[in-house]
């Protein structure tokens, strides 16, 4: 080995020391660095498949905003317009003048899934048609602050028809409300704030973490304000070869009979893996709470699950003991909207742990709430939220901007009507595709067929792989001579591939996470050529030492 490629050796593992303790996604903008500089010299085309962000929209539903929003203009123009100057839109006779404008403007985009919107309201909830077609106008434009401030009236129901039935749920019996937030991670930050705030979780408690996970979960649990104790429930199943099914065993779900664990958090499906609950566990996860934690509180992030066939969301099958996060940024190609939101049943565990407070910290919580209502204590938790995420003083300029609402209901109202699920096909399989170019080029790595895998991620474990093509010695080479992040470093700086470590997730040490959303087709192909060749590469290496040690 030269002088030149040792110092490179010792400079990677001076940076592999520095970064052990970055989180994966400040980890990637490392890599990132790496492999730009990498660009610079050799011209090579830089393959983040660090990020989750995919390289899709959803066309028509934008095109429908779009031309809802120029009607909106004109509707404000009809109550007063003295050049760029407009009023506010009208409600009576508005959902006429829609008609007529439908009629003399067939041609504008979307306007015939804008026309199918209105209509859905009107014959699925019997809405009054100048209160509907009002609400997405008033909305549209954002000249008023959003009332009531948890969600729109029509919107909200519109949305839950969406929502429930991709988790899998009847959304004509569903109680839940919904809280309309800016996207998943507002979601995260508005529970544990409003959990605090109502003494039903408090630093220090113990909370239960599904891993692997998102690992902001790790990050909110591990602040100095929270410092909870955590318990990890580990997806550590593997199939007959050895390979990781990411789905997890009994004596993992058995961790949550211990009454003292307050909450569990789980996204669902995974991330990174991307591979859903089997039934097997979401049967035994509720036998468990039902028969020894009655008193669990539950939150699941159901993100990855509009691309999983036959999903079940723990908040339809426990819906008393879980709040549901759901973003639209994954399967609408909508990050940029910051569109989400927060479901909970009316009848659920969180107002009875309310309840049950004692009477000093409800004297507490009377005083937090009291300006907003005579009767504070009768506040649902969900209504909580929505206060708390104004620290209650504000709460009068509560809630998810109107436009985006109106943005979000156009997107469930346009899935509801693809009936034969069109565009949720089109996205499976662009995933499904990409996933299947990596393996081609893998080769040996094993693939598990799985109907419960949205292939939104794929994580490869290392270690596994190592040990079905070169046998023990060689995982444990890897395992004590070399770091994963040794593996991603030369991806970054040799080939200009940016992915991120499982580990950083809290799941196994030698994985390895790509997303399947954010590149072309052919750079998977790129990807998994360079993964193959770097893995059989560090193997060429291990026999090396062998020899020179024989």
């Amino acid at each position: 080995m030269t002088t030149k490629r040792m110092m490179k050796r010792t400079d990677i593992k001076q940076l592999i020391e520095k970064v052990k303790v970055l989180s994966p996604f400040e980890l990637k903008d490392e890599l990132i660095k790496i492999a730009e500089r990498s660009r610079l010299l050799t011209n090579r085309q830089v393959l983040n498949a660090g990020r989750g962000n995919p390289n899709w929209t959803a066309a028509t539903p934008r095109q429908a905003f779009f031309t809802l929003g120029q009607f909106a203009v004109e509707e404000t123009q009809l109550t007063w317009c003295e050049g760029d100057l407009a009023g506010m839109p009208q409600k009576a006779g508005i959902y006429d003048r829609f008609l007529t404008y439908v009629k003399n403007h067939p041609e504008a985009p979307g306007i015939e899934l804008l026309a199918k919107i209105i209509d859905y309201g009107i014959k699925e909830h019997h809405f009054n048609k100048d209160e509907w077609v009002f609400e997405l106008v008033d909305g549209i434009i954002g000249d008023n602050y959003p009332v009531p401030d948890r969600m729109l009236v029509h919107i909200e129901q519109v949305v839950k028809d969406y929502l429930i039935n991709e988790m899998g749920g009847d959304f004509q019996t569903s109680t839940h409300d919904l809280f309309a937030v800016e996207g998943g991670t507002a979601a995260m930050c508005c529970i544990f704030d409003s959990l605090k705030a109502n003494f039903i979780l408090k630093p220090k408690d113990k909370i239960a973490l599904f891993v692997p996970i998102f690992t902001p979960y790790v990050e909110i649990a591990n602040l100095p304000s929270n410092e909870f104790e955590i318990v990890w429930i580990h997806a550590s199943e593997v199939n007959e070869a050895g390979v990781p099914t990411w789905q997890y065993p009994k004596e993992e779900l058995d961790k949550l009979k211990d009454p003292s664990i307050k909450l569990a958090c789980i996204v669902n499906p995974s991330n990174p893996p991307a591979v859903a609950m089997n039934d097997e566990s979401l049967d035994y996860l509720k036998e468990i709470v039902t028969n020894h934690h009655p008193k669990l509180m539950i939150v699941t992030d159901d993100v990855y699950g509009t691309f999983c066939d036959g999903f079940k969301s723990l908040m339809v099958t426990m819906p008393y003991h879980t709040l549901g996060v759901y973003s639209y940024s994954k399967y609408f190609g909508v990050t940029g909207w910051r569109l989400g939101v927060i479901a909970l049943a009316k009848d659920n565990v969180y107002n009875e742990l309310i309840n049950e407070l004692p009477a000093c910290e409800k004297e507490l919580l009377h005083r937090r709430y009291e300006a907003l209502t005579t009767t504070p204590e009768a506040i649902s938790f969900i209504d909580r939220l929505v206060a708390d995420s104004r620290h209650v003083a504000l709460n009068h300029t509560a809630g998810l901007s109107t436009p985006q609402q109106v943005q979000m209901a156009i997107f469930s109202a346009f899935a509801r009507l693809d009936q034969d699920n069109r565009y949720k096909e089109q996205t499976k399989a662009i995933c499904r595709r990409r996933e299947q170019l990596i393996y081609q080029e893998l080769k040996s790595y094993p693939f598990v067929k799985n109907s419960l895998n949205t292939a939104y991620y794929n994580k490869y474990d290392l270690l596994v792989w190592a040990k079905l093509k070169y046998g023990e010695s060689f995982a444990h080479y890897l395992q004590t001579e070399r770091h994963v992040l040794d593996f991603l470093f030369d991806l970054s700086q040799r080939y200009g591939i940016v992915l991120l470590n499982g580990s950083g997730f809290e799941g196994p040490e030698w994985s390895i996470r790509v997303s399947l959303a954010n590149l072309d087709d052919e750079d998977y192909q790129k990807i998994g050529r360079a993964i193959n060749e770097l893995f059989d590469e560090y193997a060429k290496e291990w026999r090396m030492n062998q020899k020179a040690f024989a």
